[in-house]
């Protein structure tokens, strides 16, 4: 990952890997024995590919998901690396199964299969792709079977299981595939007025009884993220695969908070004042002049902004954390995000250096990701995940 020195560039993603690992645990008290896939997609929801993968394995993930096949290589080929100082990690665990689902014609598979990643299969071109790089390779790939449930993204449709699946069995019997799982995803599990996951449900079930009648056994069906795990026990079949709430953020914190599902956000996002002022007139403030302040009004300056991942959409709408203890204070963001620093209100002066927590853990009375992501019209993924590779991340146990 790219970041910049922490001694120079201070603002800093604080990544607690006892709340990752905590939040696994978590997880698995909802369970009746499936197995857990942790979800680390996108550089692990911009916690730290190889971090957060080392602290689910440790908490006892059986599999670790992947979406691109590139950032799967990249985390076998890193696994056995040394934590970097501060990690505080307590040795390297094994490394589970890695499965991964995104890849295009043109990508060359065969490293893949010689780290034992396992592949999604869900096109036909897919199948016959995984079969050649096997052949070359000398590898059998193992290989999930991809279903269109529901969710018309990616997938076998329905009707096209049977032909798929029996080209599948012609190539497991060559010993080119062995097919261990079967999957789908869920499109409206975090909508309690929505009747598509049992319809969801109803095709995945049918899905998995065509590819039986072509002799395919695969010990894996996996439909549920972490809507599925939380909400719909009958999706969870043999394995499941949570992400937002592995970091410690609800999938729809309008439905249930965090903190009432037992979770702990892993990501804290912190920086300082850079200045502060107090005017001795009425002024506008930032870009286009969106907010006006009045004589006397405190304002204090962060040096992080949307470059850093910061959304632009929090102009005059949202909050950040600024001193410590009993002292600290909810400052509103006041006008416009810049690329590179905001200002916000302040109560009263206080000098450069002052701690600002942008968004953390609201046990600790800090603003939250998901307040943020319901301030800017997003949701909480995209606030963790768009922190920007520079931002330092510091790692504690």
């Amino acid at each position: 990952m790219f970041s910049l020195d922490p001694a120079v560039f201070t603002s800093r993603a604080t990544i607690s890997l006892g709340a990752l690992e905590q939040n696994l645990t978590r997880v698995r008290a909802h369970l009746t024995g499936q197995k857990i896939m942790a979800v680390i997609k996108g550089d692990a929801y911009g916690h730290g590919l190889l971090p957060a993968a080392r602290a689910f394995a440790r908490a006892g993930a059986d599999y670790l998901g992947v979406a691109q096949v590139a950032e799967a290589l990249a985390l076998v080929r890193e696994w056995g690396e040394q934590p970097t100082e501060g990690e505080a990690l307590a040795g390297h665990p094994a490394l589970p199964p890695v499965f991964s689902w995104i890849y295009t014609p043109d990508s060359d598979l065969a490293p893949a299969l010689e780290a034992g990643i396992e592949l999604s299969v869900g096109d036909t071109w897919m199948i016959e792709a995984v079969a050649r790089a096997a052949q070359a390779t000398g590898h059998t790939a193992r290989v999930h079977l991809s279903v269109d449930s529901g969710m018309t993204r990616e997938g076998f449709n329905l009707e096209d299981i049977p032909a798929a699946a029996q080209l599948l069995a012609t190539h497991q019997q060559a010993g080119r595939l062995e097919v261990v799982g079967i999957w789908s995803h869920l499109a409206c599990a975090d909508d309690p007025d929505s009747d598509a996951t049992t319809s969801q449900i109803a095709v995945f079930d049918e899905a998995r009884r065509l590819a039986t009648r072509a002799s395919l056994t695969p010990r894996l069906a996996h439909l549920s993220a972490s809507s599925g795990v939380l909400w719909h026990p009958g999706a969870r079949y043999d394995m499941v695969r949570p992400g937002i709430i592995l970091y410690g953020l609800s999938p729809e914190p309008r439905r249930t908070l965090a903190s009432d599902l037992g979770l702990r956000p892993a990501m804290r996002l912190e920086s300082e004042l850079l200045t502060t002022r107090q005017l001795s007139h009425r002024a506008g403030v930032s870009y286009g002049h969106t907010a006006v302040v009045e004589d006397g009004a405190v304002l204090g300056v962060v040096p992080l902004g949307y470059a850093d991942g910061v959304p632009r959409a929090l102009s005059n709408k949202g909050y950040v954390t600024v001193g410590e203890g009993p002292a600290a204070q909810r400052a509103p963001i006041t006008g416009r995000v810049c690329m590179d620093q905001f200002v916000v209100r302040l109560d009263g002066p206080l000098p450069a250096g002052t701690p600002v927590v942008l968004f953390g853990d609201p046990a600790r009375g800090e603003v939250s990701a998901a307040q943020w992501a319901l301030a800017s019209g997003t949701i909480s993924y995209e606030i963790i995940t768009r922190v920007a590779a520079r931002v330092p991340r510091l790692y504690v146990k």
